[in-house]
């Protein structure tokens, strides 16, 4: 097997920016309603798509003929972190896969994990959302990986912090702060995840949770939390209504 480099000489990044914040010039007044906003954080796996894991080191294992709970276990110890972290790069990624799984070319892995981030129904919901509450993108990805899915939705969304473009993973705490900061102060945060541990981590910085569940009624929960915290005084979402 080949040696994996730390190297960052090449990268491949989407036209968006990231994580970027610059509010020192706006004027006081939108610098104000903004803080009055509800800010809803949403991870992207298992939230607005897909998990990659297991369907796709499923299929990856059934193309390449390697056992499935073989190959996830060395991926989980030999690169696993270091990707989230942005520790190596994409080719080094698809170079360590075709090692593992050599009668598995590197465009049928690429055609297998594009196909794995099939959007879920909360995608569909960021325009409405956006009306009432700043949304804002915080999960352990590749920004290639996750730009086709947020290219069509990426002026409703205020900040993206992917991790591997920041050096830290989820449930590190750094990653946290550093979308924490981000933030106007004093707002009221809701932080949408599918890993409980994720959740304990946002709960220490005063933010309030939600446990993404398969079946998506994490999605009403959402729709109420912005409808409470949001200074319009009417049913923003049909499911915030009273019953």
């Amino acid at each position: 097997m080949r040696a994996l480099s730390t190297s960052r000489s090449f990268t491949s990044h989407p036209q968006f920016p990231v994580s970027s914040s610059d509010k020192s010039n706006e004027p006081r007044g939108r610098s104000e309603e903004l803080a009055t906003r509800p800010q809803l954080v949403l991870d992207i796996g298992g939230v607005l798509a897909a998990n990659l894991s297991p369907k796709f080191w499923m299929l990856v294992s059934e193309a390449a003929e390697v056992e499935h709970s073989t190959l996830y276990k060395i991926y989980k110890q030999e690169i696993s972190s270091k990707l989230w972290r942005g520790e190596i790069l994409e080719e080094q990624f698809w170079g360590w896969l075709q090692d593992q799984a050599p009668k598995l070319s590197p465009s049928e892995a690429k055609h297998t994990l594009a196909e794995c981030l099939s959007p879920l129904p909360a995608l569909q919901r960021l325009p409405e959302w956006s009306r009432a509450a700043d949304l804002h993108i915080l999960s352990n990805h590749l920004l290639s990986w996750v730009t086709p899915l947020l290219q069509p939705v990426r002026s409703y969304l205020t900040h993206i912090v992917i991790s591997s473009e920041q050096s830290w993973k989820k449930p590190q705490r750094e990653l946290f702060a550093h979308a924490a900061s981000l933030l106007p102060s004093r707002s009221n945060v809701l932080f949408v995840d599918d890993q409980r541990g994720n959740l304990d981590i946002a709960e220490t910085m005063g933010w309030k949770v939600v446990l993404a569940d398969e079946g998506g009624a994490w999605i009403e929960e959402a729709d109420r939390w912005i409808h409470n915290n949001s200074a319009m005084d009417f049913p923003i979402f049909e499911s915030a209504r009273p019953r």
